[in-house]
């Protein structure tokens, strides 16, 4: 999911029809100009974040005079996507998180771009694990992976420094998480952990800390919810809420929410998606000092980091000119600056003179190789703090990496959104029992 997205994300709602005009003019209706609406910004996104896609849209104009772009905000929310998408009201160009991919596909509401990707050059620079989240069992393709990343612990430095721990020092097992958490808590009386609960986080967050402890949800196409690993971060939640009393009283968070929180400084630590840090300056106001970004401890000799991601798509039924128009735009907004020099440093000095986050951990969605380099291309405009980054950073290479589930899979979070609710609210939840019927009801929705 993007981290929404997360996923990995990374759930997302479209604004209102008129709230689509807020980053761009509507098109000018110049004849021959094919007019292309993309996707930009979740609402709220800062006015340095509009500037910054202003100034690439003009570029990109400039180079392509025959494509008028229109920028709609946009952000992915699983329980109202398939409305959307099913009802036409998306742009012709927008992102969906990796867990969406296979079964959108499927359904033939994605567009082939198989050929126009390998016209471009660059099909087999893809990481194949990636590229196998858009592709049918025919091999072809079916949008563009564009951005990818592992699960990271976020933290507050502020609140681990008013509670006496070192925030350069974070925690590296989960009995140290919950030792932090505590003690944050009792020194701040803020959460001293949080984690994401509704509108299908709350599954995808349990996933990612089941698989730090070796816990997987499917298996060779069947439903394993009912596992050690899962149950092992159920206990963790309940320790936290019901024994140590360090994880608030606001049990109902989605992606936005606890962002809002953790950047308004309520929240101790959280696990998300290592690319948060641009969402959560440029759309919930984080100051950056306070920021911190580590590995998800590891549980086990079976442990694995989830990871996730998003892939740049159209809707299976534009026309042949907005087809067009969306593969150049897809190609020079997302994929150049992934691979080439020039396009990567003008990205970078378009986004550093507006102030936008300018080299946040990801995880290459093309060779390692590739990405490294593009490091040092765009090195002299990282303006993110790295050092505070560093536990991630220096450590995210030597965690061996799993991708989310994919049957069924924002169905499935659904469920275990109650799960976790239940385990939260409820002191004496019957944690056996609430897995049993999870297992037998995602079963129902893999067999369906």
């Amino acid at each position: 999911m993007k981290s929404p997205t997360r996923g990995v994300a990374l759930v997302a709602a479209l604004a209102t029809a008129a709230a689509l005009t807020a980053c761009a003019p509507a098109g000018d209706g110049t004849p021959g100009r094919t007019e292309l609406r993309v996707a930009t910004f979740p609402p709220g996104a800062d006015a340095a974040a509009y500037e910054a896609f202003a100034a690439q849209e003009a570029q990109f104009e400039e180079a392509n005079p025959d494509i008028d772009i229109v920028g709609v905000e946009y952000e992915w929310e699983g329980p109202t996507f398939a409305a959307q998408l099913a009802a036409g009201s998306l742009p012709d160009v927008f992102t969906i998180p990796f867990t969406d991919g296979q079964t959108l596909l499927q359904n033939g509401q994605l567009m082939d771009v198989t050929d126009e990707a390998n016209a471009l050059g660059y099909l087999d620079k893809f990481n194949p694990n990636i590229l196998a989240s858009i592709q049918g069992a025919d091999g072809r393709i079916y949008g563009f992976p564009r951005q990818a990343y592992a699960l990271g612990l976020q933290y507050n430095r502020e609140l681990f420094e008013a509670a006496g721990l070192d925030p350069d020092a974070p925690p590296t097992t989960w009995d140290e998480v919950r030792e932090a958490a505590k003690a944050i808590s009792e020194a701040t009386g803020k959460a001293g952990y949080a984690t994401m609960t509704q509108n299908n986080t709350g599954g995808w967050q349990l996933t990612a800390q089941s698989a730090s402890r070796g816990g997987f949800m499917q298996e060779d196409g069947k439903s394993t919810i009912d596992n050690p690993g899962v149950k092992a971060t159920l206990e963790f939640f309940h320790d936290l809420r019901w024994e140590d009393d360090s994880m608030g009283d606001n049990f109902l968070l989605d992606w936005g929410t606890i962002n809002q929180e953790f950047a308004a400084g309520n929240i101790g630590m959280y696990t998300s998606g290592s690319d948060l840090y641009t969402a959560l300056t440029r759309d919930f106001s984080l100051d950056s000092a306070v920021y911190g970004l580590t590995v998800i401890p590891m549980d086990g000799p079976d442990a694995k980091v989830l990871g996730g991601g998003d892939i740049a798509v159209m809707p299976a039924n534009i026309d042949a000119a907005t087809k067009a128009a969306g593969i150049k735009w897809i190609d020079w907004y997302y994929m150049q600056k992934l691979m080439d020099k020039d396009a990567a440093i003008l990205d970078a000095q378009t986004l550093e003179a507006s102030g936008q986050a300018v080299g946040t951990p990801v995880l290459p969605v093309l060779d390692q190789a590739t990405y490294e380099e593009s490091l040092t291309w765009i090195e002299p405009y990282i303006n993110v703090p790295r050092d505070q980054m560093a536990g991630f950073i220096d450590g995210i290479f030597e965690q061996t990496p799993v991708a989310e589930p994919t049957l069924h899979t924002q169905e499935v979070y659904a469920l275990l959104d109650a799960v976790v609710q239940k385990v939260l609210t409820d002191e004496h939840a019957d944690i056996d029992a609430l897995l049993a019927q999870a297992d037998k009801d995602a079963q129902a929705l893999i067999d369906g």
